[in-house]
């Protein structure tokens, strides 16, 4: 008989609760979970299609390890065998930096990923760590790390009760949001001008989202940080800046007042290509509403000035009074976050701690940029070793990264690399060990990393809805044993114990030793709720039934809502997460100023030195000027990156890789609509078909990422049939917003021409204002 079972969707950061029907151990339907907390039965298309994307016949079901330089089926004892024998003598030869590790955006949307990445960055001390955030969303952190002292500390917009939405570079209608975890994005948006508030859009693309706003602006792409700056302006020029209950928390208004004093709306314009009256109402609407927000994502982010773009988007929040208060942008407050510790000085955030080898990229977070990632492997310098090996955690950055060619050139120099993926895609086709996790269904579900973004703070967890399949290995053990075998963990840092690694240690010795010492310090600490106690009493009580979910009741335990372990008896626990299979809502989000800041003033720094440094740069961009064409990227709601082209479900229809070119581009270039074309930038070229829209503003020319499924050597048949092209393929990776590391992904110049146009060189001239 089919039974039903309740399932966090991972498919996108929205994290809607579905509700499956299964039939065996088969997922045969998913519907949206009504009883959710959160999402309330709402669910879009890639939830719609958990079950054909959790039985995709393309997944790996067992390990593969290259034997003569083919990948053949193992055991999990052989492959993990191998990795041990292929990652430990690069250590000894070359030093912990010459191992990469690679984490992709999968990884974020699993227990495992917010667990054990960086239990292996930890062991393996490597600095050669790189992430889809410099493709992404870095530029938000940076931006927070220097206003708040916390690159974790992004406030969201408060969708359910503002009365005006800012959105600049964003399209939640496609991607269900983004920095901003938000199920039913579409539906708290026309709530919003159901209540009589207003929607603003900022985009060169008339996508679905700004098709829904009041006012859409079609800004020139790569020029969001000089729009956001003259927007600033007006507020000091028209005396709006009123940070109300903000006041005592905030220092450098002065000097933000003197770093934008050029930024006029008529000195923008014409590289804004934005009427300057437009742009001085678009300051006044935004100090005029009694609540409002600005919210800018990838569209802003991913342009030369992304991190100085996300900079001022809570610039403009915190000088209209909005930044932590109801309506406005306030700090999410999960679950599973630290216990808040009173107010007061941190240690303040840093950049650059250490670069890059061979072009002396600073570090950000932690992170280099991805797009350095082929340089750091296939360039000897005289400083230090070249990457020799890789671990690659749900990470394609033969796709997702700039200059796909040269990356995938360079990772078949390695001496050794493990992938951690369901596929083989085009990045894992060159690893020496596949580890494939099981489908989600055979896993279960906590989001760590999103409920840190949600606009309403609540907490769900969802165990596996089906029992793991003979043969699999759960992705938490998986990715133990790989920092066991990749790494000293929990042994002696010297001696004969650190040359003989951990490697065939008991997996839940990780956990085991992660709670050790996290209690450790928590009764160390005066203001944990547990200080002073003794530790192993409290590991006794700890509930769950593996390491992973012992862990996690210690962090809901220790958490802002969480038990004490019996000292706040109304507390969270996972046994009580547990008695609530649909979730426990937690409330609205609200202020807490000055509790999230850690700069070393105790308040929102809002004038950085690195900003202040960068600002010549956006100054220098006053006077350039937009080159022919530029290409921005798009997405489609049946989509997320390269993740899900193997379902037949998600694919056809809109979710095309085309190039969309306006109508009078079209007749200029002589392009006709459905006809190939050739498409050129500074990496490379690309043939796609033309669909000629008016969706996109003149000038403009837009392909969607996450295509070209057409190399050799993987196993994904039906993203085969129609693999469209590699849009990164145009980008040769030396555009980066300096700040951040963020690779340049939009408002970059390109050539179109008709295939029978005798080829010449691509456009020299660069997007507006590039890194140096």
């Amino acid at each position: 008989m089919p039974r039903t079972a309740l399932r966090i969707c991972p498919l996108c950061e929205a994290t809607c609760g579905l509700t499956l029907t299964v039939d065996g151990t088969r997922v045969t339907g998913a519907r949206g979970d009504r009883d959710d907390v959160f999402s309330k039965g709402f669910i879009c298309p890639k939830g719609a299609s958990f079950g054909a994307a959790d039985a995709d016949p393309d997944r790996l079901r067992t390990p593969l390890v290259r034997r003569d330089g083919v990948l053949r089926e193992a055991t999990w004892e052989e492959a993990f065998d191998a990795v041990a024998a292929g990652l430990r003598p690069v250590v000894e030869r070359y030093g912990p930096h010459a191992v990469g590790v690679v984490l992709g955006n999968p990884n974020v949307h699993t227990v495992a990923g917010g667990l054990y990445p960086p239990l292996l960055l930890a062991g393996l001390r490597t600095h050669s760590l790189f992430s889809a955030s410099t493709l992404d969303q870095m530029p938000k952190h940076v931006s927070s790390g220097l206003l708040y002292g916390d690159a974790g500390a992004i406030p969201v917009p408060d969708l359910d009760r503002t009365g005006h939405l800012l959105l600049i570079g964003a399209n939640p209608l496609e991607s269900n949001g983004s920095l901003c975890t938000a199920p039913d994005f579409p539906g708290r948006l026309r709530a919003l001008k159901a209540r009589g508030g207003t929607l603003t859009v900022i985009d060169p693309r008339r996508t679905r989202t700004a098709r829904l706003a009041d006012r859409h602006v079609a800004v020139r792409p790569g020029t969001d940080a000089l729009l956001l700056a003259a927007m600033t302006h007006v507020l000091f020029e028209e005396d709006l800046v009123d940070l109300g209950h903000l006041a005592p928390h905030v220092q450098g208004v002065g000097e933000v007042a003197a770093a934008v004093r050029d930024f006029t709306p008529e000195a923008v314009a014409e590289a804004c290509d934005v009427e300057a009256d437009t742009i001085r109402a678009l300051a006044r609407e935004l100090a005029a509403a009694p609540t409002a927000a600005v919210y800018g994502r990838i569209g802003s982010c991913t342009v030369p000035h992304g991190t100085l773009a996300s900079w001022l988007v809570d610039v403009l929040n915190i000088l209209t009074g909005n930044l932590d208060r109801p309506g406005g942008a306030l700090f999410p407050l999960s679950a599973t976050d630290k216990t808040p510790r009173p107010a007061g000085p941190g240690r303040g955030f840093a950049l650059g701690r250490w670069h890059s080898r061979v072009r002396r990229h600073p570090e950000a977070k932690g992170e280099l940029p991805i797009s350095a990632l082929a340089e750091e492997i296939d360039t000897a310098t005289d400083e230090g070793s070249p990457v020799r090996a890789v671990i690659a955690i749900a990470a394609n950055p033969v796709l997702s990264a700039p200059d796909g060619d040269r990356l995938d050139k360079a990772l078949g120099t390695l001496d050794f690399m493990v992938s951690v993926d369901p596929y083989l895609n085009e990045t894992s086709r060159h690893a020496h060990v596949v580890l494939p996790p099981p489908p989600p269904s055979q896993s279960p579900h906590f989001d760590f990393a999103f409920n840190a973004l949600a606009v309403r703070n609540q907490v769900r967890y969802t165990r596996a809805a089906v029992p793991l399949e003979p043969g699999r290995m759960p992705e938490t053990e998986i990715l133990a044993r790989l920092v066991l075998a990749a790494t000293d963990w929990g042994l002696p840092r010297s001696g004969e114990a650190e040359s003989s690694g951990a490697h065939g240690a008991d997996p839940a010795s990780v956990d085991s030793l992660v709670i050790e010492q996290t209690l450790g310090k928590a009764v160390a600490s005066p203001h944990s709720p547990v200080h002073g106690r003794d530790p192993r009493e409290l590991v006794a009580q700890l509930t769950g039934e593996n390491g992973p979910e012992r862990r996690l009741d210690l962090m809901l335990r220790l958490g802002p809502y969480g038990d004490g372990f019996g000292s706040r008896p109304d507390g969270l626990s996972l046994e009580k997460l547990l008695a609530h299979p649909h979730g426990i809502d937690l409330g609205p989000l609200k202020p807490r100023l000055p509790q999230p800041l850690k700069t070393a003033s105790g308040k929102v720094e809002l004038l950085p030195e690195p900003i202040a440094g960068d600002l010549p740069r956006l100054k220098r961009a006053l006077g350039e000027r937009a080159t022919d064409l530029v290409l921005v990227g798009r997405r489609h709601l049946r989509s997320n990156n390269s993740w899900l082209h193997n379902v037949p479900a998600l694919t056809g229809g809109s979710n095309r890789c085309t190039l969309h070119v306006h109508p009078e581009d079209a007749e200029r270039l002589g392009l006709a609509d459905g006809a190939p074309v050739r498409v050129r930038g500074a990496g490379g070229a690309v043939t796609a078909p033309v669909e000629i829209t008016d969706t996109v503003r003149r000038g403009v020319v837009s392909l969607p990422h996450g295509w070209g499924h057409n190399r050799p050597g993987t196993r994904m048949r039906h993203a085969a049939l129609d693999p469209g092209v590699n849009v990164n393929q145009l980008l040769d990776g030396s555009l980066l917003d300096p700040l951040s590391g963020t690779a340049v992904l939009n408002g970059v110049p390109v050539d179109v021409l008709p295939l029978d146009t005798p080829s010449r060189p691509a456009s020299s001239a660069r997007p507006l204002a590039p890194q140096n």
